[in-house]
């Protein structure tokens, strides 16, 4: 249960200062971020910088909003019925929640990997091929060209490309979500979002998915949610405390770990709670 000190110190933690938001080189910017299941609202005036070409990691116990800020920034939860927004999310200066923004490209732009990988039930070629061809693409070579680029960005190429024209379901769990990583960065996107991505893999294929995150950041922004503690100071270069919606601390995730201005983030990456 929180206490009033609690909230006040979440409501101190609303708002960092201008000069440190604009300090950074900023890829996506939230501002005052509200949002509502129906009646219930489950993120509160989130506002926080996400650096371009970095990787940020969002933590927090279950149920503090984790996922759906990581949604709303592809507007996946659009397909919520009764989901709806308040406030802004920009990519370039961009707001998203424009009534002229084309969901399609924001979704090309900023592409999405899932806590269980999910191949289509279709070779390891057509996976990747599928939404280059969604897109116009036809022409043989250039979808090839595409394929292994996609699967060697992937760190898969060398396990594959013997077997392309196998099923997608005949990789192990760790193959799979690697695949699914290239079927996202196949549609070139400037942001990768990574909802536990490695939560349910073994330690080998979840440490093949975090060296691909340290080596994918030179190309893409990169958001993960993520409830492994370690996972999050071994990947990330910025870390977001999350609890019940609110932003409680957003800073480097040195800090975080190491020194962090706030009691409760200190209690949380401590394991005194959650």
């Amino acid at each position: 249960m929180l206490t009033a000190i609690d909230m006040e110190r979440f409501n101190a933690a609303l708002a960092p200062s201008a000069a440190a938001l604009e300090s950074m080189n900023a890829k996506i910017s939230v501002r005052d971020f509200d949002f509502f299941y129906g009646s219930a609202k489950v993120l509160h005036g989130i506002t926080l910088d996400i650096p371009d070409r970095q990787v940020t990691a969002l933590i927090g116990p279950s149920g503090c909003g984790k996922s759906t800020f990581i949604r709303s920034i592809n507007r996946m939860n659009d397909i919520i019925p009764n989901a709806r927004a308040k406030g802004t999310i920009s990519i370039d200066g961009r707001a998203i929640y424009s009534s002229d923004t084309d969901v399609v490209s924001l979704r090309r732009r900023v592409g999405m990997v899932f806590q269980r990988s999910n191949p289509f039930p279709k070779s390891i070629y057509d996976n990747i091929a599928y939404g280059l061809r969604i897109g116009g693409m036809r022409n043989r070579r250039e979808l090839n060209n595409v394929v292994e680029r996609s699967l060697i960005r992937a760190a898969l190429w060398d396990e594959v490309k013997d077997r392309l024209n196998e099923s997608a379901f005949a990789l192990s769990g760790g193959q799979q979500q690697r695949l699914c990583i290239a079927r996202a960065l196949a549609v070139d996107p400037e942001v990768l979002l990574m909802d536990e991505p490695a939560s349910a893999l073994d330690p080998i294929a979840t440490t093949k998915i975090e060296e691909l995150i340290w080596d994918l950041k030179v190309n893409y922004t990169i958001v993960i949610v993520t409830h492994n503690m370690q996972q999050a100071a071994r990947v990330s270069d910025r870390t977001a405390f999350f609890m019940l919606g609110r932003l409680v601390e957003y800073a480097d995730t040195k800090t975080i770990f190491m020194n962090p201005k706030e009691k409760m983030t200190e209690d949380y990456v401590t394991g005194r709670f959650g």
